[in-house]
């Protein structure tokens, strides 16, 4: 006879690799690098000063 084997250990194991699966295929399918974050920022913040240079004051 083998030894005895904890299925609750077993099945909690399983669905731990299972979710850590799904979790790898989303990183690729939905993730950014942080090189291309701080990309988006630096253009988000170069045009948010460049219409804020050129705006008119109305008064």
């Amino acid at each position: 006879m083998g030894t005895p084997i904890n299925l609750n250990k077993h099945r909690k194991a399983k669905a731990r690799a299972e979710q850590k699966a799904q979790a790898d295929a989303n990183a690729v399918r939905f993730g950014r690098t942080k090189a291309e974050r701080m990309l988006d920022a630096a253009r988000e913040e170069k045009t948010a000063t460049f219409l804020d240079q050129h705006k008119f004051d109305d008064e």
